[in-house]
């Protein structure tokens, strides 16, 4: 069996089926999609790939299994999802996701079309694996499903630790030894066992803390929004069709922007981190409830609004709204008393938490300095913000 060295898992043994999946394309591609997308522009040093997560995903994927006593086609199957979990992501990751559902209606999870045929495919079925079967667990379906995508997943084992060791900040690390240990079905159910209430918790705190800290860092967030509505207008411009927009990898994307009359600018600005400021940075309260909750057309109309009230061109302004606060990771389920219950009823922190992410929510309204007075001063009146 080979293995191959990784920054964080040390030595990750590569079973037969994972070293041809490996060669294909559509895996090699990932060596080219930074994890971290924009927030490398804010910590250097974050220049890790979704090739290497996806490694340390199976790698985490495999121990599971093992100790979970599961063998054979099905740990088989768990661990080609594993590795396969990110191949339907574009370039710059999450940050042309929204582009990317809009013009095809799919979301990265959902790859059914690149294992049903292809190499992939060719890889999945001489091992013996059902492709489709195996699009299903990347989705999270089934019981197994749960281990690839869910509270509880290996795929947020492996990021948490591996952004912040590339970050270089302390708040990530959590004890992936411990929660694999500790993860137990119970009937259908992927669950934590009796005692691991504070194992939950500290995989919820790391969370939050690096949600604050680097996945929402407003250097990214506004990078991420200047990427997003240079690629619309990128595929508005060209005959580029949005197929062969998610296949990109990050440097294509780039350099079909750099090449692009409509997008030239954009690129210029992203590549030597010539970024617009904000204008707004608006506290949850501050906000009405129906732009928080606005949809990608609501808010492209409060940017056509702000724009002309301050006199300025339309490709300037960037409303940016992270939607509803949300924590998802609150329903983890734990056994407590012999019993199934969610960490949200168990855990006292998990309030606290909640408030947290409340009090970390912010509204971004981005512009060109030279545009900031004219921009936020519009911004206030569009969109009814309390100052």
């Amino acid at each position: 069996m080979k293995a191959i060295k990784d920054s964080v898992h040390d030595h990750v043994p590569i079973c037969d089926l994972a070293s041809d999946l490996l060669d294909t394309p559509e895996l090699q591609r990932l060596r080219h999609i930074k994890q971290l997308s924009t927030v490398r522009l804010v910590y250097p040093s974050a220049n890790h790939t979704r090739f290497e997560h996806s490694l340390g995903v199976y790698h985490l994927a495999r121990k599971a299994c093992s100790l979970l006593g599961i063998e054979g086609d099905r740990a088989l199957a768990v661990r080609a999802a594993a590795l396969l979990h990110d191949v339907g992501h574009g370039p710059y990751g999450h940050q042309t996701e929204g582009i990317i559902e809009r013009r095809l209606g799919r979301h990265h999870d959902e790859v059914a079309d690149l294992l049903g045929s292809g190499r992939l495919a060719e890889v999945l079925e001489r091992h013996g694996l059902d492709p489709a079967e195996v699009a299903a667990l990347v989705e999270g379906r089934g019981r197994l499903g749960q281990l690839v995508a869910g509270e509880l997943d290996v795929d947020r084992m492996d990021y948490l630790v591996r952004d912040a060791h590339h970050t270089g900040v302390p708040y990530g690390t959590i004890d992936h030894s411990r929660l694999l240990a500790a993860l137990q079905f119970r009937d259908d159910d992927l669950v934590l066992s009796e005692g691991n209430v504070q194992t939950a918790e500290g995989t919820l705190v790391a969370r939050t803390l690096m949600n604050a800290t680097v996945y929402r860092h407003h250097v990214s967030r506004i990078a991420g929004a200047m990427l997003e509505r240079a690629g619309e207008r990128l595929l508005d411009a060209t005959d580029l069709d949005a197929d062969q927009f998610a296949r990109m990898t990050d440097d294509r994307l780039l350099g079909a922007l750099r090449d692009c009359p409509a997008t030239a600018d954009a690129a210029r600005r992203l590549e030597y981190r010539d970024l617009h400021k904000r204008a707004v940075w608006a506290k949850l309260e501050a906000v009405p409830e129906d732009v928080v909750a606005a949809d990608c057309e609501e808010v492209r109309a409060f940017e056509r609004d702000i724009a002309s009230v301050a006199d300025v061109a339309p490709e300037d302004v960037l409303v940016d709204t992270p939607g509803e606060p949300s924590m998802p990771e609150t329903s983890t389920r734990v056994v407590v008393d012999g019993e199934i219950r969610r960490l949200a009823d168990e855990s006292p922190l998990v309030e606290g938490l909640r408030a947290a992410g409340r009090a970390q929510w912010r509204l971004g309204v981005y512009a060109p300095e030279e545009s900031l007075p004219e921009v936020e001063a519009a911004a206030e009146r569009v969109l009814g913000l309390a100052t």
